[in-house]
């Protein structure tokens, strides 16, 4: 683990005001600088994880396969979890580098919140209170999700979690425990029921860079949807969209993308004007740039998910590109950004967008809910509002969802079960390339198998529903603090 305290001098500089005195006319604890509103809210937008998850969780997921041995470069941080290997390397889109950033975020949501303690009168530190809440929620939640075992709504969730970190660090080497699954997410649920009456989005210029509340309800349904608490992931999820308007704020895959330019697509998925995305992170990470790499979206899950008829007895309408030639195919969800070490430099870093809350998974989500609450009419609705905005030339009486239809495309009688699946399908296709399955395989134990392609032969590997490969490795560093790793 990096140390906390270290990641909380080197984010608050920014904050300091000092400009060019020199550093002996600075105070000597950069922390006290953080005493106004603003500061606060300055300090916010480094609370999110800066790194991207996406490369692990997507290649580790059964949306990649193994292209051939001709097929492209071999980028290590996707041939690793292709394999479910480790990889201690911290580079940029690797676990470790993610779980760095996780606890930087964690740091300064923490700092803000001891700043807003001290300072109990001032109601203008409300909104960044609820700001610094779900924050510090969101990366623990991910960090529990990533690199501990899936909470069992069933079971008693006593395996090791994550340490959840409450205070700033004031050692340079501090030890920690993972305490449990359970106490781990009984902290998230704290802060986010504490954090999401504060929020206000009046307060943001832009409040799709920070937890605004349609953002903290997707969060909120996404939690609750692993706890099984389906009547909360309603709840939440329709707070989204109060009026139930979901099919003007979803993506518009059969309309407006279907005559985008490449430039454009690349573009708009990832700004901030576009109405389906609730919360978008700058990360550090060149996967925008990972389109021709050997394991990825190849040909053999672009037959079986686009070429073929779905459940609606059509097509998605998803616009499909070959970049630069087939087998990779790619969505243009992702556009980099590239920046230069100084103005005149011809090297840099890139960055790319990620919009980590969508109206299309809190809709998704809800509909898995009203499966769980036993509402198949509800969940045929929200499912049927999906499709409607990814089928070419939709048509209600043609391409509608039925049970009937269920039933027969799956040979699945039981309707529970046939709604769950269609559902996990939907999603399957609609986030591929955005690393979300990753997470209905943890809650659903699905097994993934993955090709692995040689000169003239072809063989397969599998993830089992309990392999303890499933966690992503944590850090070595972190046996310094006292935490033991994942078992292997």
């Amino acid at each position: 683990m990096k140390k906390l305290y270290i990641s909380i001098i080197t984010a608050l500089v920014i904050f300091s005001g000092s400009g060019c005195k020199k550093y002996l006319e600075q105070a000597p604890d950069q922390r006290t600088q953080v005493n106004s509103v603003q500061k606060v809210a300055e300090l916010l937008t480094s609370a999110y994880p800066e790194s991207n998850y996406i490369a692990f969780t997507e290649s580790a997921s059964d949306n990649t396969e193994d292209k051939g041995v001709n097929a492209g470069d071999e980028p290590r941080f996707v041939v690793q979890p292709y394999y479910w290997e480790d990889n201690d390397d911290d580079s940029e889109d690797t676990p470790t580098h993610y779980w760095n950033s996780c606890y930087e975020a964690i740091a300064a949501a923490n700092q803000a919140l001891e700043v807003i303690e001290n300072n109990p009168d001032d109601l203008g530190y409300l909104p960044y209170k609820g700001e610094a809440l779900l924050a510090r929620a969101y990366a623990h939640f991910m960090l529990v999700t990533l690199f501990a075992q899936t909470y069992d709504p069933e079971g008693s969730n006593e395996s090791p979690g994550i340490p959840y970190v409450l205070k700033p660090e004031t050692v340079v080497s501090g030890q920690y425990e993972r305490g449990t699954v359970a106490s781990v997410y009984q902290q998230i649920e704290k802060d986010l029921l504490e954090g999401l009456p504060l929020l206000s989005n009046n307060v943001y210029n832009v409040p799709k860079y920070h937890f605004n509340t349609a953002a903290a309800n997707a969060f909120a349904a996404r939690f609750f949807l692993f706890k099984k608490d389906y009547a909360n992931v309603v709840k939440y999820a329709s707070a989204i969209s109060p009026g139930n308007s979901f099919q003007t704020i979803i993506r518009p895959w059969n309309t407006r993308y279907n005559v985008y330019t490449s430039a454009e697509m690349r573009t708009n998925f990832t700004a901030a004007t576009e109405p389906s995305t609730l919360m978008l992170v700058e990360t550090a990470s060149s996967w925008a740039r990972t389109r021709s790499a050997r394991y990825g979206f190849g040909q053999n899950l672009v037959n079986r998910l686009f070429n073929t008829v779905n459940v609606t007895g059509a097509r998605w309408g998803h616009g499909l590109y070959i970049t630069p030639d087939a087998p990779h195919y790619n969505l243009l969800k992702w556009n980099e950004y590239f920046v230069r070490t100084s103005p005149n430099a011809t090297i840099g870093y890139p960055y790319t967008m990620v919009p980590v809350f969508t109206a299309d998974e809190a809709l998704m989500n809800r509909a898995e809910a009203y499966v769980g609450l036993g509402n198949y009419e509800a969940a045929l609705a929200d499912l049927n509002t999906f499709a409607s905005t990814r089928i070419t030339s939709y048509n209600a009486a043609a391409h509608s969802v039925t049970l009937a239809k269920i039933a027969t495309f799956y040979n699945i009688q039981d309707p529970k079960e046939g709604l769950i699946r269609t559902i996990l399908d939907f999603k399957k296709a609609e986030f591929i390339q955005e690393g979300l399955r990753w997470f209905d395989i943890l809650r659903h134990k699905i097994v993934v198998t993955h090709n692995v392609k040689a000169v003239a032969t072809s063989t397969t590997i599998e993830l089992g529903a309990d392999d303890p490969r499933r966690l992503f490795q944590m850090p070595v560093e972190v046996e310094l603090a006292g935490i033991e790793r994942n078992p292997r």
